[in-house]
């Protein structure tokens, strides 16, 4: 014997609209994300797929990056010769911006829009 308690009803689902997006479109915009963090590859993302708010948010988080490291270039290039502690810290920035890349490769390919540690703030200051 049926009871009301144990006769499921009906609930009513919301529609929710998703955008289709091709697993090549996905893919697309992850590689291009994942390019951003490659130093001088950052180019590549600008030009194809700057309109993307999600390759843009990685863009910027890269130009930091490649910033970072083209100063620490000009100034290892400049102070070349001024002893091992100089180098030293040169290698240690160099590592660093190294770590920080892959951890932005990492979440351009997790699909997050995460800012990167210690300068991810700072790509906030970028108007693409």
């Amino acid at each position: 014997m049926d009871t009301p308690e144990s006769v499921p009803t009906p609930t009513a689902v919301p529609e929710t609209i998703q955008t289709a997006q091709t697993p090549a479109a996905v893919h697309k915009n992850t590689l291009m994300a994942a390019l951003a963090y490659l130093g001088i590859l950052v180019i590549i993302p600008y030009l194809a797929a700057k309109d993307d708010s999600f390759v843009k948010f990685h863009i910027k988080q890269g130009l930091v990056l490649l910033v970072i490291e083209a100063v620490v270039w000009v100034l290892g290039t400049i102070f070349w010769g001024y002893g091992m502690m100089f180098w030293a810290l040169i290698r240690i920035i160099n590592l660093g911006t190294l770590i920080i890349s892959i951890i932005g490769i990492v979440n351009a390919v997790q699909g997050n829009e995460k800012e990167l540690p210690l300068v991810g703030q700072y790509g906030r200051n970028f108007n693409i």
